[in-house]
């Protein structure tokens, strides 16, 4: 009985090593340019071996002075993006995928206008990452976006840190 419950105990550890071992999950941040300027944070829930979704929470600010007048613009938005990955070498991969922006945006005119609104856009995602072995992920990516309503296009080129769990 005893040799039994240790081989249980044994298989079930072997089993959880196994699976501690492939990081399902990455939490973290990253800073974009371009045209959308702002900071996400940012969270990875892998699906599979080869895909995963992703989940970004995005603040953007811009506080500039044109002509003596204050101009203010700020903007939250979510954004999911679903990844197929590939990888290169140990460590490196790239990815690839189609995925949504869903915020709300302000501006003011200093002393002048006020406007805000919801915004809805389509986004592609395209980068690459290395995996350190410290379970530290470091991503360059460019993600372009096509407004449907309150929103332009452009390209947002970011860089990510996430750690893996």
């Amino acid at each position: 009985m005893k040799k039994i419950i240790f081989s249980l105990f044994s298989l079930l550890f072997l089993t959880n090593l196994v699976s501690a071992q492939v990081e399902n999950h990455a939490i973290g941040l990253r800073f974009g340019a371009g045209y959308g300027m702002g900071t996400e944070i940012t969270y990875q829930h892998g699906l599979s071996s080869v895909n995963r979704l992703e989940l970004d929470l995005e603040f953007n600010g811009n506080h500039e002075y044109v002509n003596d007048t204050q101009n203010n613009y700020s903007s939250l938005s979510v954004i999911g993006l679903y990844h197929w990955v590939w990888e290169l070498e140990d460590g490196f991969k790239w990815y690839a995928g189609p995925g949504g922006k869903l915020g709300t945006w302000n501006s003011m005119i200093y002393n002048s206008r006020y406007n805000n609104g919801v915004f809805l856009a389509v986004a592609g995602d395209i980068g690459i990452e290395y995996s350190f072995p410290a379970k530290i992920q470091l991503a360059l990516n460019a993600r372009p976006e096509i407004g449907l309503f309150n929103y332009d296009r452009g390209l947002n080129i970011g860089v990510a840190v996430r750690y893996q769990f």
